[in-house]
């Protein structure tokens, strides 16, 4: 799938939750309990999300041409969070990465609904994802 194909699978899967945002959360909450787990020894202060106000780890590989996110937070809204990213991007080529303007988080109003200190967080990951794909576009 693209990621305008998966950004829009979340965005028809928030549609169900009308203007619930305790649904939504919920949801966002159960999304972070599937979140494949980064493995420990990945759990290092290098992969660490600066800018976070709680631990994040984003780690990367890149495999067959696409990069895989690995990750894992110790809060369970921002775990939810860093699930939807790596759903996105997870398992694209760099440039689509690089590319990607994640429409989704406004459509579907995350954006409005995170703490200033969440919103900020969400933009140093996204940030870390992209440079990171800019590492291993060639």
């Amino acid at each position: 799938m693209t990621i305008n194909e998966i950004e829009n699978e979340i965005i028809e899967e928030f549609e169900l939750f009308g203007d619930d945002w305790e649904g939504k959360y919920e949801h966002i909450i159960d999304l972070g309990k599937n979140l494949p787990i980064i493995k420990p020894e990945y759990k290092t202060e290098n992969n660490l999300i600066k800018g976070c106000q709680s631990k994040v780890w984003l780690h990367t590989d890149f495999e067959n041409g696409k990069l895989i996110y690995t990750a894992d937070s110790d809060a369970i809204i921002t775990k939810g969070i860093v699930a939807l990213m790596v759903r996105v991007l997870s398992n694209q080529p760099p440039k689509a990465i690089i590319n990607a303007e994640l429409n989704f988080m406004k459509t579907i109003g995350l954006m409005e609904h995170l703490s200033p200190t969440r919103a900020n967080g969400l933009v140093s990951m996204i940030n870390r994802m992209k440079q990171d794909a800019i590492k291993f576009n060639t």
